[in-house]
């Protein structure tokens, strides 16, 4: 589906009705595509995302010697694991703006002992985290000839004992070693040099570790949360109800942007009940710390313009460093569209202002700021159904969720049933 750049945001006339089953998860399809290709079975992803990350990390593996068949009709991908073996032993890697193929890959290519490979990506990717992971493993006997991307990466297996990791800037730099840990020569320990962001990404990671020791043939990704927060975001926007089909609320959930549903129900501007996420009856500003679920901030962020009083977003400070400085581009946008936006190294305060019509939202070559604001254009401001907000290149959400606009269009034309 070809989408017009800028895409004027047509808004919902009448509260938000309908079902939709979420993408799968890009961290838990991305992660599982790794473990499975460590193993030493043919395991099989249920419920896989299709996306530019995932194309990313298939071809990949693809070019590393790994055979994966894919069956996007059936949202299957099906890979042979070679125990740890990495079959090519020189390559040119291209890992766009994905975080996590650039992070897993550089770690899962360091278990072959004499490889050679040339790593690069987009423009965006050269400004975002490697260096502290290319440090832990220059320890293991890797070189590389650059601590930002591109660079060409030499590598001599993992021995093993203990290596010092600043995760301070991104918490994938952790979890690409902890998933090659296990196949170093010698147990491999790693030492946190500080903190590491989005503990909850981490405990994703460590359990699939342990759930793919177990040798499964058949594995299930859950849908995507965050993608879910939009979608608990329109019904609050729309004061309508949807039914979100694929989201794990359980205790055995692998996701912990699973809070973002939690946290808008604590404070009554959602209800949940099973599947089903309906508008609550607050609408009222809070203070709130993301640091474990970040990626969902930008969703509260494009939604605080419809809250009464300031709503404040506090433990974001590393999202500066993720597909853009998303704490600067959110203020600026907000502020385009007359918000009052007090910003901070680690946390945004937004005092709702009433909104400025016809403006085109910039979304940074990021996927999440597109769907965010498409979810705030949603809103009828006017009372009339014209579109008051455009998004800049809407194709960005190719990232993790290629048909977002097309499902949000959908869902507005099934409201129009009610």
């Amino acid at each position: 589906m070809s989408l017009p750049d800028p895409l004027p945001i047509p808004p919902f006339t009448r509260p938000a009705r309908g079902e939709l089953t979420l993408p799968g998860s890009k961290s838990i399809t991305n992660r599982a595509l790794i473990l499975a290709a460590l193993g030493r079975t043919t395991v099989t992803l249920r419920g896989a995302l299709f996306s530019r990350d995932t194309r990313l990390m298939v071809a990949a593996l693809r070019t590393l010697g790994f055979e994966v068949q894919v069956d996007e009709a059936a949202l299957t991908l099906t890979l042979t694991g070679r125990g740890g073996e990495i079959p090519v032993r020189e390559a040119r890697i291209e890992v766009g703006n994905a975080g996590t193929a650039a992070r897993f890959l550089t770690a899962f290519v360091c278990l072959r002992p004499d490889g050679v490979y040339h790593f690069d990506g987009d423009e965006a990717m050269r400004r975002r985290p490697i260096g502290a992971l290319l440090a832990a493993l220059s320890a293991q006997g890797a070189r590389a000839s650059s601590n930002a991307f591109p660079f060409t990466l030499h590598t001599s297996g993992l021995p093993g004992g203990e290596v010092e990791l600043d995760a301070s800037e991104s918490s994938q730099l952790l979890s690409a070693l902890l998933m090659v840990a296990p196949h170093a020569r010698t147990p491999l320990t790693v030492r946190l040099k500080g903190a590491t962001v989005s503990r909850p990404f981490v405990e994703m990671t460590e359990r699939m570790v342990r759930q793919f020791a177990q040798g499964p043939t058949d594995y299930a990704i859950e849908g995507d949360a965050t993608a879910a927060s939009y979608f608990a975001a329109l019904a609050r926007v729309t004061g309508g109800q949807l039914e979100v089909r694929g989201l794990n609320t359980g205790a055995d959930a692998l996701q912990g942007d699973g809070e973002f549903y939690r946290l808008l129900a604590r404070q009554g501007l959602i209800t949940t009940q099973g599947i089903t996420v309906a508008a609550g009856a607050t609408a009222t500003g809070f203070t709130a710390d993301f640091n474990g679920f970040s990626d969902t901030f930008l969703t509260l962020a494009a939604l605080a313009p419809l809250l009464q009083g300031p709503t404040r977003i506090s433990g974001i400070a590393h999202t500066r460093k993720q597909e853009t400085d998303r704490v600067a581009g959110m203020a600026r946008e907000l502020t385009r569209l007359g918000q009052h936006v007090i910003e901070t190294e680690d946390a945004l305060e937004i005092h709702p202002r009433p909104l400025k019509s016809g403006q085109v939202i910039e979304t940074y070559h990021d996927h999440r700021f597109a769907m965010s604001f498409g979810i705030l254009g949603s809103h009828d401001l006017h009372g009339n159904g014209q579109p008051w907000l455009s998004v800049r290149d809407p194709a960005c959400c190719a990232k993790t969720f290629p048909r977002f606009f097309e499902l949000l269009e959908s869902l507005r034309q099934k409201s129009l049933g009610h």
